[in-house]
């Protein structure tokens, strides 16, 4: 009876949540607090190996696109915990949540590839860090995707958050860019929304 209980909550868990994402997200968080070493410089590169599983393709037996997106996630959350930012928001009585991504898929990565996630930071604004994640076929080290990402900072400031790691005030870098122009592109998707919903520039803020 106590197996078939085990099972039972074992199904529910998997089928009801998403069981290996919640899995996942807290061991590479003490992996990079417990077993790698602290990263001092916010704008260093980090890197997260993983491998194309049979769980992760598609009917094209490649890796499907959501997984990118995947991946990144988790790569994201252990790059920030070896650089500090994912203990500053709490200690900031703060919080981050995606705002917005894109992916460039250059090409597939097939059952069993090893492959790499490098991520960096490549800058902040007054409401958001940018973030990149590349992810770099072991084989020959072809970038089979690119992805950029924004973190909206909730309850403080990105500079906030840079201080109180830095202990000094630091000026963020130039953006690139290609990055310069998908953040106009948002802020212009955002303003045809608001105008098509009847809302006004108040409800940025909310």
């Amino acid at each position: 009876m106590l197996l078939v209980a085990l099972l039972a909550i074992a199904l529910a868990y998997f089928a009801l949540l998403d069981g290996w994402y919640l899995v996942r997200v807290p061991c590479a968080v003490l992996r990079a607090r417990l077993l790698l070493p602290r990263v001092r410089d916010l704008l260093a590169e980090q890197r997260y190996a993983n491998r194309v599983l049979p769980s992760d393709l598609d009917l094209l037996l490649h890796m499907n696109n959501a997984r990118y997106l995947r991946e990144a996630d988790v790569a994201y959350v252990s790059h920030q915990a070896r650089c500090g930012v994912l203990g500053a928001l709490p200690a900031l009585g703060a919080s981050a949540v995606l705002g917005a991504s894109c992916v460039r898929y250059r090409r597939s990565l097939r059952l069993l590839e090893p492959f790499e996630v490098r991520t960096r930071l490549l800058g902040w604004d007054d409401r958001a860090f940018y973030l990149e994640a590349r992810f770099i076929s072991l084989r020959d080290g072809f970038v089979c995707a690119l992805l950029r990402a924004r973190h909206h900072v909730l309850g403080t400031s990105p500079e906030r958050v840079v201080q109180h790691l830095c202990k000094r005030r630091v000026e963020p870098p130039e953006l690139p860019e290609d990055l310069q122009h998908w953040i106009a592109y948002n802020e212009a998707s955002s303003r045809l929304l608001r105008a098509e919903s009847g809302l006004g520039h108040a409800a940025k803020e909310q």
